[in-house]
């Protein structure tokens, strides 16, 4: 039976986003970053990379420590994995920490181990699809993922 814990009441708040919302969410959040980003996208399209980059490149800029775990781009085909290969590049270039896990699907982020998006969008890739994220302000959930997905060890 569910018990309500007054005490994780940050449980029961959250916003849902989609495609077109989610964006402008994310990147205030990632503006507002004082301590690490981590983001799982399987997927780096140069459209969505060129979209984030500023915010990226401004919190690396700020010390704030970012991990994106993708798929390795030899996992991808044709343009995909040129995209992909290429956008690491960028990525790495200016001090991102980026991991590879294979048959990667998830789609989150965790800012400051105290936001969690997770649901649908690939946060890198996203362009002409029906998605939807959900945002929830919780360090309970987001270090909850972190252990679940197993990247305190790269952190």
């Amino acid at each position: 039976m569910f018990r309500f814990n007054k005490d994780r009441v940050d449980l029961l708040r959250s916003r849902l986003y989609n495609e077109q919302s989610f964006y402008p969410a994310f990147i205030a959040d990632a503006r507002r970053a004082t301590e690490s980003i981590i983001i799982e996208s399987p997927f780096i399209g140069y459209r969505r990379l060129s979209w984030l980059y500023p915010a990226l490149h401004k919190a690396v800029k700020r010390g704030v420590k970012i991990t994106i775990n993708t798929r390795d781009p030899v996992c991808h085909e044709g343009i995909m994995q040129q995209q992909s290969a290429e956008g690491v590049a960028v990525l790495q270039d200016i001090g991102i920490t980026v991991l590879y896990t294979g048959n990667h699907h998830r789609k989150l982020a965790i800012i400051d181990r105290k936001i969690l998006y997770e649901g649908s969008l690939n946060i890198l890739s996203q362009s002409d699809s029906c998605e939807v994220m959900r945002r929830v302000e919780s360090a309970y959930l987001a270090e909850e993922m972190v252990q679940f997905v197993k990247l305190d060890s790269y952190l």
